[in-house]
């Protein structure tokens, strides 16, 4: 017998659903439901096939697939009342739906991405692989491939995929999603009065460069170990909103600084924090500097045998801490995918006028905290009285700076 499924959607899902080309490119703002609009089209095409079909679903690291496009596709199958344990194979990462085999994986594994064949692709936040990992990838999709991303970078996207003829492209905005809330809207809106360049990302979905960003980094492969010795590990608390993050500091004789994400997760209690922190052989003499807004979690992860501490933040903390590592050459090591996008987009606020204010924007910066207390604690010299900010700015803004004190819709029917 069969049934009707109803769903809501935005005018997203049907632009997807109507694209017939080998590449459907999803190029969006914040909130404009391009990942949840594809997931929703790859439950209905996976319900409709009457052949069988492998559909993959591939983001840089599990760790954020987990968090994002992972949570969303089992929350839209439950909320059409389309789960079934029986089908969720957990330690495979796949789900049967119909016909159709939908698999979740991450390509941090180069064995990954060279996997077995698929009929449909769906890589969510493109820009974070690289041009190879999408090549391998696509050699190995027979049908359609789908990707979306923020326009935060320019990427392999726009010298291999953007004139192609083959390419069906989907832009959207905030204002293609019915089903914000008001203060969700007024919370994108009001990037357009604090930092422009983000309003031209988030809120436009236009691409944006990095003019304002506030450190400049070195992607590398591993920690030479041999040359640096570790510091400490920072620690940044975060629920159901904001991530939990790990972050390890190495630093050299040459004033290189090292950094390796562990933890970038959510809804992780503090027993889970220290069941992670053992699963990485952390022991009682490796120290944690954390965030000191949190003492009770401080002194619960301190309790069940870790070497935790606060931050000692004091007077303009975040700026002074941002000298400490501005001081260093940062190398953040590849697999960090989650503080590699911190860095990247970590900037300075500018006004309404294009000008660059002396305070970042309070965005994409847990992982960046973590590392900062530990530059607080651990990387601090004796005069800190002053620090330097160096402001990479527009014409109107372009020097570096010495500071003291505080510086200044709609419903579709599938049958």
């Amino acid at each position: 017998m069969s049934r009707e499924l109803t769903i809501q959607a935005t005018t997203v899902f049907e632009k997807n659903w109507d694209a017939k080309t080998r590449f459907v490119v999803n190029i969006g703002g914040s909130r404009s439901t391009k990942t949840y609009s594809i997931l929703q089209f790859l439950i209905v095409k996976a319900i409709e096939s009457t052949e069988p079909l492998t559909i993959s679903v591939v983001r840089k690291s599990f760790p954020s697939m987990r968090i994002t496009v992972l949570r969303d596709f089992f929350e839209i199958l439950k909320s059409y009342d389309l789960y079934n344990v029986e089908n969720h194979n957990k330690s495979e990462n796949t789900y049967q739906l119909n016909n159709t085999l939908i698999e979740f994986f991450s390509i941090d594994d180069a064995m990954k991405r060279r996997g077995s064949k698929r009929n449909i692709l769906f890589i969510n936040e493109a820009n974070e692989l690289t041009y190879e990992d999408f090549f391998q990838l696509n050699i190995r999709t027979e049908d359609q491939i789908f990707l979306d991303f923020n326009p935060s970078e320019i990427f392999w996207y726009n010298d291999h995929l953007q004139h192609r003829d083959d390419v069906t492209t989907i832009h959207s905005t905030y204002k293609d999603n019915p089903f914000l809330s008001y203060e969700q809207i007024k919370e994108i809106e009001r990037l357009e009065q604090t930092d422009l360049q983000y309003w031209k990302i988030y809120g436009l979905g236009q691409f944006g460069g990095s003019f304002n960003t506030v450190f400049t980094y070195v992607p590398v492969d591993t920690i030479p170990t041999n040359t640096a010795k570790p510091v400490a590990l920072g620690m940044d608390f975060g629920y159901s909103q904001d991530p939990t993050s790990l972050v390890e500091v190495w630093i050299d004789n040459e004033n290189n600084i090292y950094l390796n994400e562990l933890i970038y997760d959510k809804d992780l209690t503090n027993q889970d924090i220290a069941n992670k922190l053992s699963e990485y052989g952390i022991d009682r003499y490796t120290e944690i500097i954390a965030d000191s807004a949190e003492p009770k979690s401080i002194e619960e992860i301190r309790r069940m045998g870790f070497n935790i501490k606060p931050a000692v933040k004091g007077p303009d903390s975040i700026l002074n801490g941002i000298d400490i590592l501005k001081r260093h050459k940062i190398h953040v090591t590849k697999e960090s995918t989650n503080l590699l996008k911190e860095f990247s987009m970590y900037k300075w606020i500018t006004d309404k006028n294009g000008n660059t204010l002396n305070k970042p924007v309070d965005m994409y910066n847990h992982a960046i905290d973590a590392v900062r207390y530990v530059a607080l604690n651990k990387l601090r010299k004796s005069n800190e009285g002053k620090y330097n900010i160096s402001i990479v700015g527009n014409s109107k803004m372009n020097s570096a700076r010495t500071f003291f004190g505080k510086p200044s819709g709609g419903i579709y029917a599938i049958r």
